[in-house]
């Protein structure tokens, strides 16, 4: 019973896609600083290879880069040989790759549409099916594996933002979370949701109208919006995805647990 049996992930191989940055990145730093090995995907090859080198020498342990570009089949099938050439087994698959789309109802395109449907949710179809014979090698009745889908507020409330596409494609994603979680339980495979709230990342700084400008945006102005009183942290998204991962979380089992500092509730 204690926190280091508890909440350990020493030792387990993890995959983090659109871990290049944003909410990707933070879980990646989580794991590497806490014992795991972690391989990032992102669609852009320098901004991924740039992350997995800058974690790894900041926390210790292996980052590798796999690029790819999970909104195409194409890339989700070349990201699973990748992986499968330097592993046999994936504890835990978290599937964070995601995009959004801003236009008006009049005049939103259906590229967008199709942009973000593709990314966001048969990108997460696709891998998770792809990944299932490495997550059920590395699975056990006493240590499943772990799936953990990012989706989104924006999934369980009407957006703040029009981006007609994005809210129903995560709502979408957090279907399919129970429905995965339904059918791999059995499998020794948990599968679960992560629906975050406002935190310091380059596609909130665009919605926001910083056009991605991170370091300019004015987050402390934003968490004044939040009940309590701040945006997310590293520390809270990482924490959050650990307890998934570890013997914590391994009766938890098709949930979609907000983090997003009281927004939803209130």
């Amino acid at each position: 019973m204690d926190l280091n049996t508890l909440f350990s992930i020493e030792g387990k191989t993890a995959l983090v896609t659109g871990g290049s940055r944003g909410i990707g990145e933070m879980i990646a730093a989580g794991f590497l600083a806490n014992g795991a090995t972690v391989y990032i995907s992102s669609r852009k090859a320098d901004a991924c290879d740039a992350t997995a080198e800058g974690l790894a020498k900041e926390y210790g342990g292996t980052c590798v880069s796999l690029p790819a570009d999970l909104s195409k089949l194409d890339g989700v099938d070349a990201l699973t040989a990748a992986l499968r050439e330097r592993e046999e087994r994936l504890n835990i698959l978290v599937n964070n790759a995601g995009v959004s789309w801003g236009a008006t109802l009049e005049e939103f395109p259906e590229n967008g549409w199709d942009k973000v449907m593709d990314t966001n949710l048969k990108g997460v179809f696709f891998l998770t099916q792809r990944m299932l014979p490495l997550l059920e090698a590395a699975a056990s009745p006493d240590d499943p594996a772990r799936v953990i889908n990012i989706g989104s507020i924006d999934g369980l409330r009407t957006p703040v933002f029009e981006g007609y596409a994005y809210g129903p494609s995560k709502a979408a994603l957090h279907a399919l979370t129970r429905e995965f979680a339904a059918r791999l339980a059995p499998r020794n495979v948990l599968v679960n949701a992560i629906a975050p709230g406002p935190f310091p990342t380059w596609m909130l700084s665009t919605g926001v109208g910083t056009k991605g400008d991170v370091e300019g945006t004015d987050w402390a102005a934003l968490g004044r919006t939040v009940p309590r009183g701040r945006v997310g942290t590293p520390e809270d998204i990482a924490g959050l995805a650990i307890f998934l991962s570890s013997r914590a979380g391994s009766f938890t089992v098709g949930d979609v647990i907000t983090c997003d500092g009281g927004i939803f509730a209130s």
